[in-house]
């Protein structure tokens, strides 16, 4: 089961697609936003999440706060289950405080080599089998969509190698969590 952990939209289950998607655990997850809200980087962020799959990181991040959300997903069944995800976490939003939520069906590194807007937190979390190679692709096309300050969670398994960072992106710190590693960066140039 996953579910909104905190915020306006706390203890609400999101669906998850049948196949094909390996949601973040609870667990990883409340690690992930308790750092994010030590660093003070979720109030009024624009969030890009990045093989989104059921949408969890992103719709999170709305929850406590952050100002809008693009959910990108290659997966048509996926996709589905964002928008309705993304519906309910509306719902929950106070009158008059709707969140800005968007949702599109296409490749992250497709996405990325059209998109226009910039992100001040973005999380990538791509299935494992995902190579090095697209991998690369992804964090080099993100480089010039993210903010001066922007901020990247990027979650692999301990298992796979580290990837590479492209110029304008910096690791900041790795974070363990059983067989997840997320590789926290941020952007260098000014």
């Amino acid at each position: 089961m996953t579910r909104i952990i905190a915020g306006f939209a706390g203890s609400l289950t999101l669906k998850v697609p049948s196949a094909g998607t390996r949601p973040t655990s609870d667990r990883v997850r409340e690690a992930i936003f308790s750092a994010l809200e030590a660093r003070e980087a979720i109030a009024r962020a624009r969030v890009l999440d990045l093989y989104a799959g059921s949408g969890a990181l992103a719709l999170e991040a709305i929850s406590r706060g952050a100002a809008s959300a693009v959910l990108v997903e290659k997966s048509y069944a996926a996709v589905q289950v964002c928008k309705a995800n993304a519906a309910l976490v509306s719902g929950r939003a106070g009158r008059g405080e709707r969140p800005s939520i968007e949702v599109i069906g296409k490749p992250a590194t497709s996405y990325l080599s059209s998109a226009l807007d910039q992100f001040d937190l973005v999380f990538i979390d791509p299935p494992y089998e995902v190579g090095g190679l697209e991998l690369d692709h992804v964090l080099e096309g993100l480089v010039p969509r993210l903010a001066t300050d922007g901020v990247v969670a990027l979650e692999r398994s301990l298992r796979t190698p580290v990837p590479s960072w492209p110029s304008g992106l910096a690791l900041d710190k790795v974070s363990r969590y059983g067989e997840t590693a997320i590789y926290w960066l941020s952007t260098t140039r000014s």
